[in-house]
């Protein structure tokens, strides 16, 4: 079976994908499979990117970076399922982030 691309998965397919990969690096977190881990976290990451409308992501606004938190990010522009732009504060560099690990700064608080 070839594996299918997270661009061509339903909503319910991306979630239980996410499931997967999640359950995929808790359990190589208990076993101290550090990079093993990382790898499976990052795939969920990109998973969670196609469950989410690029055209919420809007050029020139702040996001908070969910996987860190007091950090800001200033999104320049979008490409796919990837944000561009430059973190605040420290040094200016360009930068692409999936757009799942940003969160609106307007919403709820």
């Amino acid at each position: 079976m070839s594996e299918k691309k997270y661009s061509d998965m339903s909503e319910q397919e991306l979630r239980t994908e996410i499931a997967n990969l999640k359950e995929k690096a808790r359990k190589a977190e208990q076993l101290g499979i550090v990079n093993e881990y990382a790898v499976y976290e990052r795939k969920a990451t990109m998973a969670q990117s196609f469950l989410i409308d690029p055209s919420t992501i809007k050029p020139g606004e702040l996001y908070r970076i969910t996987s860190d938190p007091g950090v800001f990010f200033q999104v320049e522009y979008l490409k796919g399922r990837f944000a561009w732009g430059y973190r605040l504060g420290g040094v200016k560099y360009e930068e692409a982030l999936p757009i799942s690990l940003l969160e609106p700064l307007k919403e709820g608080k």
